[in-house]
């Protein structure tokens, strides 16, 4: 299994492109994705929307998508949008 990384933004405007990019790459691809959250503090809807875009196509794919070093107030919104579910994390 491929494993990609993707280092995202501190921001919640560089987040979107990014996450935007790594959806446009899993298209035919396979293995897994690693996006880098540790600098990224909060997140806003476009960012929210751009994850559930994206762990749709994971699972589309077939590919897995892992998520480090997220903050716990960024882990809470992920989870009470119930999106923590599709990723996986590590710290």
């Amino acid at each position: 299994m491929s494993m990609n990384t993707v280092w995202l933004k501190s921001d919640e405007a560089g987040a979107v492109p990014a996450l935007q990019d790594v959806i446009g790459h899993l298209d035919g691809a396979e293995g897994a994705v690693v996006l880098d959250f540790s600098g990224v503090l909060r997140i806003d809807t476009r960012a929210l929307g751009a994850m559930e875009q994206l762990a749709g196509r994971a699972d589309q794919n077939g590919s897995k998508v892992e998520l480090r070093g997220v903050n716990v107030g960024v882990y809470k919104v992920l989870k009470l949008t119930g999106l923590a579910h599709r990723f996986s994390f590590r710290t």
